[in-house]
C-alpha cells in the first residue's frame, strides 16, 4: 500500500457530518479505533457488499473496528431514497447495525470535509483522488490517519482489506 498526504488537513475524524436518521455523527467516539469508511449505495450493483461489511463490522467491532457507511447519490442516482428510506433498506435487507451518516456528495465543489481527507491517500493501484463509484473504502488507523484505499470492486472480507484490518488493530 503506498501512503500519501490527505489533501485536508488533521483527521478524517475531526470533521462534522450528520448521522443518517439526524443530529450529529459523533466521529470523535471512533478516536483510537481503526474505522473503514464507506460510500454507500441501496440501488447499485455492488449493494450486496452491505452483507459483508456488515459481517466484518461484528467480527471486529469487539476489538475495537467499525464500519462507517456514507450514503452517496452521485453515481447514476444509485442511493435515491430518504434518510428514513435508507435506514429501513439497509435495516431489513442486510441486517445493518454498523453507523450510517446523513447522505453526501464525496466528490466535486459539494464534496464534503471528510471526503476532502480522504481522497489525496492512494489505492495500491496509485489511483487517488475522486471516488470511483460507490463503496469506495478507506481504512483508517488507530492514530486517526488514513491508511489503506480500496477500489469499489474490493469486497469488504477479502484478504486484502481483512489483512489490513487485522494489521492496524494489532498495532
Amino acid at each position: 500500500m503506498t501512503t500519501s498526504e490527505n489533501t485536508g488537513t488533521g483527521s478524517p475524524l475531526d470533521v462534522e457530518i450528520g448521522a443518517l436518521q439526524g443530529g450529529a455523527a459523533d466521529l470523535a467516539q471512533y478516536a483510537g479505533k481503526v474505522v473503514l469508511v464507506v460510500n454507500v449505495a441501496s440501488k447499485c450493483g455492488l449493494t450486496p457488499q452491505y452483507a459483508g461489511l456488515e459481517r466484518l463490522h461484528k467480527r471486529y467491532a469487539a476489538q475495537g473496528f467499525t464500519v462507517l457507511g456514507v450514503p452517496c447519490n452521485q453515481f447514476l442516482g444509485q442511493e435515491p431514497g430518504t434518510a428514513e428510506e435508507i435506514a429501513e433498506f439497509c435495516s431489513a435487507t442486510y441486517g445493518v447495525t454498523f453507523p450510517l451518516t446523513e447522505k453526501v456528495e464525496v466528490n466535486g465543489a459539494g464534496r464534503h470535509p471528510l471526503y476532502e481527507r480522504l481522497v489525496g491517500f492512494e489505492d495500491a493501484e496509485g489511483h487517488s483522488g475522486d471516488i470511483r463509484w460507490n463503496f469506495e473504502k478507506f481504512l483508517i488507523g488507530k492514530d486517526g490517519a488514513v491508511v489503506a484505499r480500496f477500489s469499489p470492486q474490493t469486497e469488504p472480507e477479502s484478504a486484502e482489506v481483512v489483512g489490513a484490518v487485522e494489521r492496524h488493530l494489532a498495532a
